[in-house]
């Protein structure tokens, strides 16, 4: 199967309506001309749009950029790509970039299939990031998740080697469905034993407001780690 046909296929992502409010607005009008990056212009020059040289750190679906922004504050000397297609949670990691003076946050409002066909340069990302993706939990609609064998192989084109992916779910059927498709994937190694799969949550992914709420309920949260051979 093509790339092209592929992003026909599946989406990163399902473009949910929502209201801005006047700080999301803001965080568009005036971080978006720093700290955005549009499609459109092509192969991305990571020197040239950073202020700094470093790894490149590529997150897909970053919500509403808490996460991201948090691991960017922690990590000056990385330099952070992330993608987001809801408008309101671009706005709202942009006010904050903002507030917090952030200079290593890149952004694209866009899909990340088209991203990493389009604008990623091959073998140059350090981490991929894919944090909490819709779980499309009915089973006719599995074959809508995004981490599917495809994706995994246009991602490794575009990660270094040892690269490493971190993918994290509260959806335990998803989980499984990760594991099942990064496990006999020839450009990946679990970097758990077998018998233990699932990694224990990094100190590098923080601990997101939702995720202490599902703590609380006794819902189960699974992360994996997987190195780019």
């Amino acid at each position: 199967m093509s790339e092209s046909s592929f992003s026909r296929r599946i989406k990163s992502y399902v473009i949910r309506a929502g209201r801005m409010t006047e700080a999301q607005r803001e965080g568009l009008d005036l971080g978006w001309p720093r700290f955005g990056l549009l499609a459109e212009t092509g192969t991305l020059d990571y020197d040239a749009v950073f202020e700094q040289r470093g790894p490149v750190v590529f997150e897909i679906g970053f919500g509403m950029g808490q996460s991201l922004l948090a691991q960017a504050l922690a990590e000056p000397d990385h330099r952070y790509v992330g993608v987001e297609v809801h408008r309101p949670g671009v706005g709202k990691l942009l006010h904050d970039a903002m507030e917090a003076k952030a200079t290593n946050i890149r952004v694209y409002c866009h899909d990340a299939v088209e991203v990493l066909e389009q604008c990623i340069p091959a073998t140059s990302l350090d981490r991929v990031q894919v944090f909490f993706p819709d779980p499309w939990h009915k089973k006719k609609h599995h074959k809508r998740r995004l981490i599917q064998p495809e994706f995994l192989s246009l991602l490794a084109r575009h990660m270094k080697p040892g690269a490493m992916l971190h993918l994290a779910t509260d959806w335990e059927n998803y989980a499984e469905h990760m594991l099942e498709v990064l496990t006999p994937h020839p450009d990946f190694k679990n970097t758990m034993p077998e018998a233990e799969p699932y990694a224990p949550r990094p100190e590098s992914r923080p601990l997101t407001k939702f995720e202490k709420r599902g703590e609380r309920l006794g819902h189960g949260v699974w992360d994996l780690l997987f190195k780019r051979g």
